[in-house]
């Protein structure tokens, strides 16, 4: 069974002939179609796939069918392939399965409109991304790099998850694997100087920094010398976000990323509230739009290099870098962010990267396949961490020191986990201690309500809590708060330079702006910091229009 499997299921045969003859016209070549008028013989089809080594790329069905509706259906084909992409059929004038949907979502099946007409390139638009889905992870694809090293190693994480978050393709093979064994004999390496990062060119870098990865990979790492209109400090979406709107109105434009474009936002597994994408988007994905768009429109990308200090010559601003060199500009518009709070205990601190991750962590959670998992944090990024882990994990269990989610989660978020089987919540609950064996094997967890604890077995533990903004680099003339957020508008001391009141996303420092999370009261929430990001370069101009 070479080709993976493509399935539709409609018991009206007339409404299931259109559907059939537009799949086969597009994917007959690379697929093959399977279209059936009973859901039982389909779930004994794809019974029989499975029990075979078969693959099943995306199963359609129709909602009104009278044996077992679509849902129903594709619930059960989930648990026969679980891999598989999952959307219910819906006509487009029959409004009674508009109720569905909300429900679908929950159950992370989508949606397609069956096809009006031959031809119809609004439903081959949604195949064709149910099939770029399922192709990510299970078909060959261009690697920019191949990372050999040890699979629980600390600084092999780090590298996994700085090309994953910079969205860079790339494979990563155990050196204790034959596939592993292979490559270093291919470069005649040993592994005295672990991990190492095989270029797709060939070029071999032993232990690299990310600078020393991007440079390879020919990405800038260095400024140029000419002043900037604006420069960006961060590459979250508010940063992104200002350099779109910096670029394409003609401010020359640069932005200085020293870990990963798209900052905590990029590790998102799933957004389902941001506009204009009903089906969701990863944040990766929306960060690598930005970026190309962004870039598109002008602006200049520089990677690496982190801000150590921030200082005014005349009417420019010097942004000193932690390399020696750089960044001279008219203006500056801090988007630095936030990173997540250390839990700080020293028996789970010392197995960092090796089963204790900070952040979602996206590339670790194949790894966690068949485990018990445990995520720590109330807010989005923890609620969407637990469901990408839940489609791998054996069970995952939020951790959540408060009574409740209610307060800090968003409302999809929590009916999504209420439906997932794989997923429990235990509130008042902390973990205060763990350990095992070159990677993490168990964790005690307290009580919070009790005080009583105990100690329960964990492959994986993933800290979203709280967060600390990066703002130990500026001058102290720029006024923060106690917390080290960026007091901005009427928010801080002063009211403004002589003559105007303070402008909204100004700092204290006249020609320096601070948006998105490094910013005192912003909301936390990617659709706020793509505004701030955005009006912020208004105010760019305003400033520049006054010298």
């Amino acid at each position: 069974m070479d080709m993976p499997v493509l399935m539709a299921v409609d018991d009206d045969p007339a409404a299931l002939r259109p559907v059939e003859e537009e799949l086969r016209k597009r994917y007959d070549a690379d697929y093959d179609v399977r279209c059936l008028t009973s859901p039982e013989a389909a779930l004994r089809e794809l019974a029989a796939i499975g029990a075979a080594g078969g693959e099943v790329a995306l199963v359609l069905a129709d909602q009104e069918m009278p044996s077992m509706t679509g849902i129903e259906f594709l619930d059960r084909a989930q648990q026969l392939h679980p891999e598989a992409q999952r959307a219910v059929l819906i006509t487009w004038s029959d409004q009674s399965t508009a109720p569905v949907l909300p429900v679908a979502v929950l159950r992370k099946i989508d949606w397609t409109t069956k096809p009006w007409r031959p031809g119809d390139e609004h439903f081959h638009q949604a195949i064709g991304q149910f099939l770029y889905r399922w192709a990510l992870p299970h078909r060959p694809r261009f690697v920019s790099a191949r990372v050999v090293g040890e699979r629980w190693s600390p600084r092999s994480h780090e590298l996994r998850d700085l090309l994953s978050r910079n969205g860079v393709p790339f494979d990563f093979l155990d050196v204790t694997s034959e596939q592993g064994r292979a490559v270093l004999r291919e470069i005649g390496a040993g592994t005295e100087r672990l991990p190492l990062v095989v270029l797709f060119d060939g070029r071999v870098l032993d232990d690299p920094s990310g600078a020393e990865i991007a440079a390879a990979l020919g990405v800038r790492t260095r400024p140029d010398p000419q002043p900037y209109d604006v420069t960006i400090v961060g590459a979250g979406p508010a940063g992104l976000a200002a350099a779109v709107y910096g670029a394409s109105e003609g401010l020359r434009t640069a932005v200085l990323e020293a870990e990963a474009i798209g900052g905590q936002a990029g590790t998102s597994s799933m957004i389902r509230n941001y506009l204009g994408f009903p089906r969701g988007i990863s944040g990766a994905d929306l960060a690598q739009r930005a970026q190309e768009q962004a870039w598109l429109l002008g602006a200049e990308f520089i990677y690496g290099p982190r801000a150590v200090g921030l200082h005014a010559e005349g009417r420019h601003w010097i942004v000193r870098l932690g390399d020696g060199g750089s960044i001279v500009s008219r203006t500056v518009v801090l988007a630095t962010g936030v990173s997540y709070r250390r839990l700080g205990i020293p028996g789970l601190e010392d197995l960092t990267g090796a089963g204790v991750f900070y952040g979602a962590a996206a590339p670790e959670a194949q790894a966690m396949a068949d485990e018990d998992v445990y995520v720590v944090g109330g807010a989005n990024s923890a609620g969407q961490a637990a469901l990408h882990l839940a489609r791998y994990a054996r069970r995952v269990t939020l951790l959540v020191r408060g009574s409740s989610l209610a307060a800090t989660m968003s409302d999809y978020l929590l009916r999504e986990i209420d439906a997932a089987a794989n997923i429990s919540v235990r509130c008042s609950a902390e973990a205060v201690d763990g350990g095992g064996h070159q990677r993490l094997r168990h964790l005690v967890l307290l009580d919070r309500s009790t005080g009583e604890t105990e100690t329960v077995p964990a492959a994986g533990l993933f800290v979203l809590i709280g967060a600390e903004p990066h703002t130990g680099w500026l001058p102290g003339e720029i006024d923060r708060d106690a917390a080290g957020y960026v007091l901005t508008g009427t928010d801080r001391p002063g009211v403004g330079p002589p003559g105007r009141p303070a402008w909204l996303f100004e700092t204290s420092l006249p020609g320096v702006f601070a948006v998105g999370d490094v910013r005192h009261g912003s909301v936390k929430r990617v659709a706020s910091a793509v505004g701030e990001g955005a009006v912020a370069i208004r105010m760019v101009h305003e400033y520049l229009g006054q010298e």
